[in-house]
């Protein structure tokens, strides 16, 4: 099986990016040869970054990296769930991703993301470069979600039944990606 972690990136109070991401467990959940896991960052409790040295050495300092580093090692691939805050992801997502470096190489990645212009396209696309900086290979499918059309009243989720197909296309690319760089991630 191929273990494909769900990240929330909003921490945000009133957030709607819970609904999303257990949207997307759900759905990766009845997908052949994946088991899913949603990891919410607010979990972690994650300062700004704190570690004294680059997390390209990999050797932390503070327990809350190195259950953070613990937690996204355990995965082959990821699904992002991101809103678009000012045309681009959360802060919280991008500390919550450079905290690390190892644990995302070699991995695949796929994109949600939601908003009020464009379905959070612009926050998908800086993602990507983030991602590809840390040898994750992004896959092309990815889910667009917006705040008018797919929210009842901007807060209550009630997607399209469009994005389930999607979605599984999604999914199917990254599993595919993640066991090709199978081989990649072996010591």
């Amino acid at each position: 099986m191929t273990n494909i972690g769900i990240i929330l990136g909003s921490t945000r109070p009133g957030r709607v990016g819970h609904q999303v991401a257990e949207w997307v467990a759900e759905q990766g959940g009845q997908h052949d040869g994946i088991d899913v896991e949603l990891v919410d960052i607010e979990d972690y409790g994650l300062p700004i970054f704190d570690e004294p040295q680059s997390p390209l050495l990999g050797s932390y300092s503070h327990a809350h990296t190195r259950k953070w580093s613990n937690k996204i090692a355990e995965f082959d691939g990821y699904v992002f769930v991101t809103p678009e805050y000012n045309r681009s992801i959360p802060a919280a997502l991008k500390n919550a991703i450079d905290y690390l470096y190892g644990e995302w190489n070699n991995k695949a990645v796929g994109f949600v993301s939601y908003g009020s212009n464009v379905g959070g396209a612009r926050a998908a696309e800086h993602l990507r470069l983030i991602t590809a900086g840390l040898q994750l290979a992004g896959v092309r499918t990815q889910v667009s979600l917006s705040l008018a059309t797919d929210f009842a009243g901007f807060t209550t989720f009630t997607p399209d039944s469009r994005h389930n197909t999607v979605l599984h296309q999604l999914f199917t690319e990254v599993t595919a990606w993640a066991d090709a760089l199978a081989p990649l991630r072996r010591p």
